[in-house]
């Protein structure tokens, strides 16, 4: 049976009057003194254009250019990590080399946008992650060999020679499923079925203990070089599947003070904005996004979330911006070769909710941005909270602005659907916005590490078009110029 397919909502787009007397289309200063033009937002999207040592490419700057041409007030660089170590082709800052690179993108938004965009740096780490095994290469290679497993084996093999580690290795390898679920732990099970991945709680390993040292630096330099690259700001990536969302995850039972109750959970991050604000100063822009839920078993809830971001708006977070979902422990068995992506299971659709869903898609985490502002608002603080999820439509968002569940309003997908479309609401255009739908074309390409497209869009082409192509030769990487239409161009 086919899942039902929830219909895009109807929408009456404003006159151009009516959205320069918007709450959306108003202006808003931050505590840094970054002014913002207006409340429109492009959060972060990660769209594999990078090399594979994370340097800026032509066809990234041509990326952020065509957002940059619609003038959102705000448009967040995806996701770039903080350690100069490989993490394939996802854009760094852990290293001087790539200041030229960043430098070049912050000048090509600029041109594009004739300096209305405020361009924002999201600055990562990631623990390390490595690819479902064959099981014989598993148990034959990569399994660390312990006493428990030389008495198990010689319990089911009566006779095995389990000091000779080949002969172990080559008898485990013959084990049935049922057999071996009595020689492995729940760990290693984890890392055969789904490739092995650090924890922050894995303080047995000497890098990951010193996390709470190292991190704070770390985060602190890439700031001070988004800084000297000429971004306006950066936003300490603290949600999903990364290193500082899990410090703030109740899975956190870390026992050396930096894990366990919700307080000391905060240590680490905290610790990094902290850093980060003394490197850069009290007038460059630092926000964090972080989860208003994580949706996981034993994962933070929204009253997680409302501390938490009390927390950090009294450390002196300029901004707040709140997701959920996107973890790797509900996340998809990956095929063997394949590592693990933490938006496939049921905290992934939080993260990125379809229309194939079973509640539409639309605005589902306008409450949860409440929510959070409503508790940082009653502690005293005004930090701006930016909520995103499913907003397609401008009634929609200027709704969430009236009644105070968000301050700016931030929209990925639209935005990939239709760079243009805040400019065309503005221009009270609105009757030829290309409008999302939902489907999650562009997040299953991004689940393949492929260049991220639209599919309103990627196989468009007109005669004379000179749009750069994927690596296969079959879709555009950026939207046509402004005035196309899905129903107005052909495919190729």
């Amino acid at each position: 049976m086919s899942p039902v397919r929830h219909a895009i909502p109807p929408e009456r787009w404003p006159t151009a009057a009516e959205a320069g007397a918007s709450r959306l289309f108003s202006p808003l200063t931050l505590r840094s003194g970054l002014l913002l033009k207006d409340r429109t937002w492009v959060p972060a999207m990660v769209p594999w254009r990078a090399t594979g040592d994370g340097v800026v490419t032509p066809a990234l700057l041509e990326w952020y250019r065509r957002f940059a041409s619609g003038r959102p007030g705000t448009l967040v660089v995806e996701a770039t990590g903080v350690r100069d170590v490989p993490s394939g082709p996802l854009l760094r800052v852990g290293h001087d080399r790539f200041v030229p690179g960043l430098s070049s993108l912050v000048a090509a938004v600029a041109e594009a946008s004739a300096g209305e965009t405020r361009l924002v740096l999201q600055i990562l780490d990631f623990l390390a992650i490595r690819r479902r095994p064959e099981r014989g290469r598993y148990l034959r290679e990569f399994l660390a060999l312990t006493p428990r497993h030389r008495e198990r084996m010689a319990a089911l093999r009566p006779g095995l020679d389990v000091a000779d580690d080949r002969t172990l290795r080559e008898a485990l390898s013959a084990c049935s499923e049922a057999e071996l679920a009595e020689v492995l732990d729940e760990r290693e099970r984890r890392d055969l079925d789904f490739g092995a991945r650090e924890l922050v709680t894995d303080v047995h390993r000497p890098d990951v203990a010193r996390l709470p040292q190292t991190l704070p630096p770390l985060f602190a330099a890439a700031a001070e070089r988004a800084r000297r690259a000429g971004f306006d700001g950066v936003e300490i990536h603290a949600a999903h599947a990364y290193t500082l969302a899990s410090f703030l995850s109740r899975r956190n039972d870390r026992d050396d003070g930096f894990g366990g109750g919700l307080e000391q959970r905060l240590r680490v991050p905290l610790a990094v904005l902290a850093a980060v604000r003394e490197r850069v100063g009290p007038d460059f822009t630092v926000g964090v996004r972080f989860l208003a839920e994580e949706g996981i078993a034993g994962g933070n809830e929204l009253a997680d979330a409302l501390v938490i971001g009390e927390r950090l708006a009294r450390a002196g977070a300029d901004y707040l911006s709140l997701s959920r979902g996107g973890k790797f422990e509900d996340a998809r068995q990956p095929r063997v070769g394949e590592a693990a992506y933490p938006y496939t299971g049921p905290s992934g659709r939080l993260c990125m909710p379809s229309v194939f869903d079973s509640e539409p898609p639309f605005g589902t985490a306008l409450r949860h941005a409440a929510a959070v502002r409503a508790a940082v608002r009653a502690a005293g603080h005004t930090t701006p909270v930016v909520a995103t999820g499913g907003i397609n439509g401008f009634g929609l968002a200027e709704r969430a602005l009236a009644e105070g569940l968000a301050d700016l309003i931030g929209a990925a997908r639209q935005s990939l659907a239709d760079p243009d479309w805040f400019r065309k609401l503005r221009e009270g255009r609105g009757s030829e916005v290309v409008r999302c739908e939902y489907t999650n074309y562009c997040e299953a390409l991004d689940q393949q590490h492929r260049e991220v497209t639209c599919k309103l869009w990627d196989r468009l082409f007109t005669a004379g078009d000179r749009a750069s192509l994927s690596a296969d030769g079959r879709r555009r990487l950026t939207a046509p110029a402004e005035g196309w239409s899905p129903r107005r161009h052909s495919t190729r």
